[in-house]
């Protein structure tokens, strides 16, 4: 008589199932990395539009309010925006070119004021390689290694991506504006879409927190950042700097780029500092300005406008910004944040995804909250 196997244990089903599920996931979301890697040129306007038509959201609810139509109200927000850009590219257009004729020549000079600095590290270069050779028994002669830095490539690669940052920004604009046309269209579709009357609320409140985050979060960091750009410009001018208007629209810019914009403002404005004064001395005062204002707005300014409502830690935008640069360069480093600021959203809202929210809670804005010595 034929053995009768014995029967499957539910338990152990339900974990094999729970595995499967997770490989799933897994697989997932490795797929939609990929996608959303090589779909960059495709996605990076769309995501770019729908960020600033979520900030420019209010406003035109506020003057569809006063009677103003949707439709003229889409159209003359994203046309200032864009007179807006176009002006500030204008007053950054003369600089920039300057500063691309004479990059040859920036670069001898730099290299000139530095010889003495690069001496030095030669000089130690050698050093080392000679205790090498007597240690190694050799009495070769090491060559002293060169460096040749390609301005042209350089030059060509930053026009590129400058008109390749441009076409976005004109398309962006574009999707913004018929965004804000279509009024809450799409958020009604989403809330519609919803089978139950509990899920309808939970749509509902995720769109008005999404759009109530975004558009607080990145109308405040641009005033913040044109504050920012003001004072480092004017302290720049105070210093003697040439074209201190432009450093200051450049830290404008850059200060939407987390991490990164500051150190990028910090090593320009010392190069050319470098090239322009005679004395290292006051070369030095330029980059330390800059860089004292920028921590100044990072850590007391930015902390204390938005540190209750944008209740995110300090690693997870690190990460966050470091994931978003592998996968889009320096675009993806100006949405990192928004983006970030949409999952914190959606965790804080959809109960399956409260373990991963509390994950990128700021433990400090929580205590304050809480009133209390322990965090929550």
């Amino acid at each position: 008589m034929a053995d009768i196997p014995a029967p499957e244990d539910p338990d152990d089903r339900l974990r094999e199932l729970r595995r499967i599920r997770r490989l799933v996931t897994g697989l997932f979301i490795l797929a939609l990395f990929s996608a959303v890697f090589f779909a960059r040129a495709l996605l990076l306007p769309i995501v770019l539009g729908l960020l600033i038509a979520l900030t420019l959201r209010p406003v035109a609810r506020g003057l569809s309010r006063i009677g103003v139509p949707t439709v003229v109200s889409a159209v003359f927000l994203v046309v200032a925006l864009g007179a807006g850009a176009t002006g500030a590219i204008y007053a950054a257009s003369g600089p920039v070119g300057r500063l691309v004729e004479r990059a040859p020549e920036i670069g001898n000079e730099l290299e000139v004021k530095m010889r003495g600095l690069l001496q030095s590290v030669d000089e130690v270069q050698k050093a080392s390689e000679q205790v090498e050779q007597l240690a190694s028994g050799g009495d070769e002669e090491g060559e002293p290694q060169q460096v040749v830095v390609e301005q042209g490539a350089l030059i060509g690669d930053l026009v590129g991506s400058m008109a390749s940052a441009g076409t976005s920004l004109a398309v962006a604009l574009v999707l913004a504006m018929f965004f804000l046309a279509t009024g809450d269209m799409f958020q009604r579709r989403i809330i519609e879409n919803a089978q139950r009357l509990s899920d309808k609320k939970r749509a509902m409140m995720i769109v008005r927190d999404v759009e109530r985050q975004i558009s607080r979060y990145l109308a405040a960091i641009t005033v913040i950042n044109a504050g920012l750009g003001v004072c480092i410009g004017v302290a720049l001018w105070l210093i003697g700097l040439p074209n201190a208007h432009f450093w200051g629209i450049a830290a404008f810019l850059l200060n939407f780029l987390p991490f990164i914009g500051a150190m990028v403002g910090t090593a320009g404005v010392a190069i050319m500092a470098i090239v322009t004064f005679d004395t290292m001395g006051q070369a030095l005062l330029c980059p330390i300005a800059y860089l004292a204002l920028t921590a100044l707005e990072g850590n007391v300014v930015t902390p204390t406008l938005l540190g209750r409502h944008l209740a995110i830690n300090t690693v997870s935008v690190f990460l966050t910004v470091m994931l978003w640069v592998w996968l889009w360069g320096i675009p993806g480093a100006f949405l990192a944040v928004p983006v970030l600021v949409i999952v914190k959203v959606l965790c804080d809202r959809i109960e399956g995804l409260h373990l991963f929210g509390r994950f990128l809670d700021n433990d400090i804005d929580r205590t304050t909250a809480n009133g209390t010595g322990k965090a929550a």
